[in-house]
């Protein structure tokens, strides 16, 4: 049995063919006598066939492993940073709220004044967000094609079902 080693790209190495090597082919002269027959049993071989399955499926999803892990590692960076900036934004906002307040009055707005106003800008800018909300989700297509296309196929499964097979076609 060949021993296992694990390729960088998951695959298991192929093993090198004797007449390759040899430099001949049993297509090459078709007079010449055939090389040694392996005396392995057809078991043998079945044998290390599923062995050898069995191992590239290991190393594949092995290799699958790691590159989700590795995506999960980036997904998890991506979300601590995207948070860390939504928390700042928000931080930036409440500032600039105040710096246009007191910009306010100091152009002689009253001091209530200036922060009702702020509070209604900031009123007026959700108000839009959620109008903008509302028209991107109301245009979902809810997989309207994809439901299409299943019903599709399943009339057309019940219509060959019904049918049965197809009748040959005179020549």
């Amino acid at each position: 049995m060949r021993a296992a080693r694990w390729m960088p790209h998951g695959r298991v190495p192929a093993r090198p063919s004797t007449r390759a090597q040899e430099g001949m082919s049993a297509m090459a002269e078709p007079g010449a006598a055939r090389p040694e027959v392996d005396d392995r049993s057809v078991g043998d071989l079945v044998s290390e066939a599923v062995s050898d399955i069995t191992r590239l499926v290991k190393y594949e999803t092995d290799l699958a492993k790691q590159e989700l892990l590795a995506d999960v590692r980036r997904i998890g960076m991506s979300a601590g940073l995207a948070a860390t900036i939504l928390v700042t934004s928000f931080l930036m906002l409440v500032m600039l709220c105040f710096a246009l307040a007191y910009g306010l009055q100091t152009l002689g707005v009253w001091d209530w004044a200036s922060f009702l106003i702020v509070a209604g800008v900031l009123v007026v800018l959700a108000a839009a967000f959620a109008g903008i909300i509302y028209l991107l989700v109301r245009r979902l297509d809810r997989l309207r094609k994809t439901r299409e296309t299943v019903q599709s196929d399943i009339a057309l499964l019940r219509h060959d079902e019904q049918t049965g097979p197809p009748a040959a076609i005179p020549r």
